[in-house]
């Protein structure tokens, strides 16, 4: 997610014609270090907004495959200034090992007055400071594949190579008109623009339940990147872009096929432990000012239901494959209280560990 906002800052939001911009730094961290960036323990440092479906994907893959220990993370404040993502939730407002207080600033060491925004996931290189990629797309393709000797035991095959034609198209689809398409709906101009990618958000959608009716996963038996993908939008679909982005034909809730596949993943080990919903509602509702000049956060939906029988493993599957769950959230990453939602009183579900 960048500062698409360009001149306007956040006020533009919603008042221009939407473009997804294409990420800049497209170096690749790889086991042979061909882009001369090299896999190596500690050497790197993961900079997400849990606001974020982009950088969520991100926070998910490195949990399932437990590179924890080997990659770092900064969490940046989920409301950005017009000088982009902000150090703001850590001691003297300075991102405790970067040392910087912006994320522009891994950007500038890297290349000054770039021609783009500054967007989250970004991985930057400790001992230089620099930005080393923005690569959404690639980022967690190459947790799952490049990373493989700092993988932790047990860890899934989130992008086997048997399904990869398969997960690869399942993925075009779903950025097209899910992922990318809430987006073109929520910061449209016009009706005509507005309508046709609400259109098409909703009409795969549909497409996907029908898929997901039959089987537990998106791709084969497994949880793949595919699942990650849907997911990080999916969860913030009733809170944030059937009402903010105008995408409410129908509520995720009131959709049961998606609606039961979605709470199966948050109460998978690795998806629901990584969603801020405090982050997510702040950041869409307070940043995109040009949609939403108040920057009245709502108080609902009611999040209980995240935690409710779903009912999936009838259709069988193994969500990690051969492998095993990710073990607890290390405490010094677990999201506050107030991000999460809470077992309704009436049925005392524990929290999925």
């Amino acid at each position: 997610m960048s500062r698409d906002g360009g001149d306007g800052g956040n006020s533009a939001y919603g008042r221009k014609a939407f473009r997804r911009s294409k990420p800049h730094f497209r170096d690749r961290i790889t086991a042979d270090g061909r882009d001369g960036w090299p896999v190596e323990p500690g050497r790197y440092r993961l900079v997400v907004s849990r606001a974020c479906p982009w950088a969520s994907r991100a926070l998910i893959s490195r949990r399932l495959l437990g590179l924890e220990d080997a990659v770092s993370l900064a969490v940046v404040d989920p409301i950005q200034d017009d000088r982009s993502w902000r150090f703001t939730l850590d001691p003297g407002g300075r991102d405790p090992v970067l040392g910087i207080r912006y994320l522009s600033e891994a950007y500038d060491r890297r290349e000054r007055d770039y021609p783009g925004g500054v967007s989250v996931p970004a991985i930057v290189d400790v001992p230089s400071g620099k930005l080393v990629t923005n690569d959404y797309q690639q980022i967690t393709l190459d947790f799952a594949t490049e990373w493989t000797a700092l993988h932790r035991d047990g860890a899934p095959d989130l992008y086997p190579k048997e399904r990869r034609d398969e997960i690869d198209a399942v993925m075009e689809d779903v950025f097209r008109d899910v992922n990318n398409g809430v987006y073109r709906a929520g910061f449209a101009t016009g009706q005509e623009e507005y309508e046709a990618a609400c259109r098409d958000v909703f009409r795969r959608l549909e497409l996907l339940a029908e898929r997901l009716e039959r089987q537990r996963y998106l791709v084969g038996d497994t949880i793949t990147e595919a699942d990650i993908r849907l997911f990080t939008t999916l969860v913030r679909f009733d809170p944030v872009y059937h009402g903010h982005f105008k995408c409410n034909r129908w509520k995720l809730t009131e959709n049961r096929v998606l609606w039961a596949y979605a709470r199966d993943l948050y109460q998978t080990p690795g998806f629901g432990d990584t969603v801020d919903f405090d982050h997510i509602k702040r950041h869409y509702y307070q940043v995109h000012t040009g949609i939403n000049p108040t920057r009245i956060v709502p108080l609902g939906p009611d999040l209980s239901g995240w935690l409710t029988p779903h009912h999936r493993e009838e259709l069988g599957g193994r969500p990690f494959g051969d492998g095993t769950p990710p073990g607890p959230v290390r405490a010094d990453e677990e999201v506050p209280a107030r991000g999460r939602p809470r077992p309704p009183t009436d049925q005392p579900h524990s929290r999925p560990s």
